[in-house]
């Protein structure tokens, strides 16, 4: 049987379009944050400036932060639009980029507002397969995840260090699938990070993940719990996020 497209990484490191090539736009703070809330985006960056437009539509913005110059954009919905966005921002300086969003919840005691701290994803999306070879997880940098442990520990937040799944649809979350990764110790699903993390690795940046548990697929009836709403868990997801970038950054 021939091999399926997504499993033929071409090792290469050069593609016909480089981001780098496609654009003219350069010098966004090295620290980034991957900021999954339009709400919180207006609020933290309606007085920045906007380095370039994204291909979510929105744009790279610069803002201060705690007196330090921080790079914010919105990655839009979904594995391959994000990977594209943070290639972008990736083109224009950004070389530690730090996420906050939120997730459904695999496990039943996860509770609304949770924060976990990605370790690594299963890689359930097409993406990430044209940046690594083909394995079932990517996992995060150790000292990624130990700075933004750090960070949550500092603020003395609640969190759980665990793996994500990454998968490309969303309703094909059936009650087989959610049970297989809850059993392989996912703690949430997502639709970007493992692709985030398979970028960074390629292009040999630091990429971390903040989520916090959103609606919950853990049961036989799904349950969104109104999770759009937790405005102040997104707020101080974002101050985590930022103050963590700004720490790799450094680093």
């Amino acid at each position: 049987m021939e091999q399926i497209p997504l499993l033929e990484f071409d090792p290469n490191r050069i593609a016909l379009i480089e981001p780098k090539a496609s654009q003219s736009t350069r010098g966004a703070p090295s620290a980034a944050v991957a900021c999954y809330f339009p709400e919180i985006i207006e609020r933290y960056c309606l007085g920045g400036s906007q380095i370039m437009m994204l291909p979510s539509r929105e744009p790279l913005w610069e803002i201060e932060f705690n007196g330090q110059r921080l790079s914010v954009f919105y990655p839009g919905q979904g594995a391959s639009l994000a990977a594209v966005c943070l290639e972008r921002a990736i083109a224009a300086g950004v070389s530690a980029v730090v996420g906050c969003g939120g997730a459904g919840a695999v496990v039943p005691d996860l509770v609304l507002g949770h924060v976990v701290i990605v370790d690594s994803a299963v890689r359930d999306e097409g993406t990430s397969y044209h940046y690594l070879p083909a394995s079932r997880e990517v996992k995060a940098l150790p000292e990624v995840v130990a700075a933004l442990r750090a960070t949550a520990e500092r603020a003395e937040v609640s969190f759980q260090v665990g793996k994500a799944w990454t998968t490309d649809a969303l309703f094909r979350e059936t009650h087989a699938k959610i049970e297989r990764r809850r059993a392989e110790g996912c703690l949430v699903v997502d639709a970007e990070i493992s692709a985030l993390l398979a970028v960074g690795e390629f292009r040999g940046i630091k990429v971390g993940q903040y989520l916090y548990a959103g609606d919950d697929v853990s049961g036989q009836t799904w349950a969104h719990r109104g999770w759009l709403d937790a405005t102040d868990v997104r707020d101080g997801l974002f101050k985590l996020a930022a103050t963590s970038a700004l720490s790799l950054a450094t680093m």
